[in-house]
């Protein structure tokens, strides 16, 4: 038994709208058919999807996750450009971490600054 489009749209967090487009971009390769015609998505697709809501999420162009998708299917001679776009990719991601981090640390100083604030206002009310 599969999964209709309107549950892994639900699981997954995406529109059915998206989950079509992905499939028509040939992001999401081609789903199984009932006899009525209808999507039917298996646990392979889900962690499928899993895997592109990931990539997208963290900055991956839909281009690039296509040719990640495209080279799954041609095997284990495949293998090694699959690795280096997935390690590009966490090049990628790390850099964006840092560049947060950075954010973070200001944010926390100004807390730090505030709290520092409201600390010496209590104190002068004492």
């Amino acid at each position: 038994m599969g999964y209709s489009i309107k549950t892994i749209a639900q699981k997954s967090g995406l529109s059915q709208y998206t989950l079509r487009y992905y499939e028509r971009e040939g992001v999401l390769p081609v789903v199984a058919r009932d006899v009525n015609g209808n999507r039917c998505f298996d646990d392979e697709d889900l962690e499928l999807i899993s895997l592109i809501c990931c990539l997208k999420d963290t900055g991956m162009a839909i281009a690039d996750i296509k040719q990640f998708i495209a080279l799954s299917k041609e095997g284990v001679s495949a293998l090694p450009d699959q690795r280096r776009l997935l390690q590009e990719h966490k090049v990628h991601i790390d850099e964006k971490i840092k560049f947060f981090q950075s954010f973070a640390q200001k944010v926390d100083h100004k807390i730090a600054y505030f709290a520092s604030l409201e600390n010496e206002a209590k104190a002068a009310r004492s």
